[in-house]
């Protein structure tokens, strides 16, 4: 999967870069206490699920607008997972050297999908 023609949602590097921050949200929730098992790490993971998750199904619509709906969603799913991690932290559940990394890559995430949004739109 270089930078090709796209053929599938899995081409697109946002869907790509999104799937790689849904993997370090599991691996970062991993050390949250077992009490928070069904409570915040289940609410970070299903956040951190559906940004890929949501540009994978947007691009399987068949009109712009419904494309950029299922992008604005993951936006929007996206900033519930920054919520998510800054409370984590302030709450002790991991420290901020681990949630930093994963605040800016939400931040890389979060800038290609508005380019995407402005890119998808432009073209309709």
């Amino acid at each position: 999967m270089g930078e090709g023609p796209i053929e599938s949602y899995r081409d697109l590097r946002v869907w790509r870069e999104a799937i790689d921050l849904a993997e370090a949200c599991y691996r970062l929730s991993a050390v949250f206490p077992r009490r928070e098992t069904f409570t915040m790490t289940a609410q970070l993971r299903r956040a951190a699920i559906s940004v890929p998750a949501n540009i994978a199904e947007g691009y399987g619509r068949d009109s712009t607008g419904s494309y950029v709906q299922f992008l604005k969603v993951a936006q929007g799913s996206l900033k519930e997972l920054e919520t998510h991690l800054l409370l984590s932290q302030r709450l002790g559940f991991a420290q901020a050297r681990a949630i930093e990394p994963v605040l800016a890559r939400c931040e890389v995430v979060g800038k290609m999908l508005g380019s995407l949004i402005r890119a998808v739109q432009r073209s309709s």
